[in-house]
């Protein structure tokens, strides 16, 4: 059983940068891909970005290409998400989600955080 904590999360002003970690409890931690997803009030959860196990696969979805940035340090047993140049519209619970594969589909990631909420103020 992977547990997966989210931080960073809060609350910027539009135009700004802020970075999420996502941290694990397993050292088998580098043995999973891990995606970013998240849910914005009365939305559906959709994909923000997934890596693979040893960072070399990487995938965003087109709302965030070119402003956000997914990293692991396997040896922190982290996963980072890069955001740059937010907008109100970023604003949104973000989860984070390991699995076998670096999937854009949230319901082939195995294990969950529990989310951290980041707020752009316009």
């Amino acid at each position: 059983q992977v547990q997966l904590v989210e931080s960073g999360g809060g609350l910027v002003q539009a135009g700004g940068s802020r970075r999420l970690s996502c941290a694990a409890s397993e050292r088998t931690f580098s043995s999973y891909a891990v995606g970013w997803f998240r849910q914005a009030p009365g939305k559906k959860r959709e994909f923000v970005a997934t890596i693979n196990r040893s960072g070399g696969t990487i995938y965003y979805a087109n709302s965030v290409k070119g402003r956000f940035t997914i990293s692991r340090d396997n040896a922190k047993n982290t996963v980072y998400l890069q955001m740059n140049t937010l907008k109100p519209e970023d604003t949104a619970v973000y989860y984070c989600a390991a699995g076998g594969f670096a999937q854009v589909t949230a319901t082939l990631y195995d294990y969950w955080g529990q989310g951290t909420q980041v707020t752009v103020s316009s």
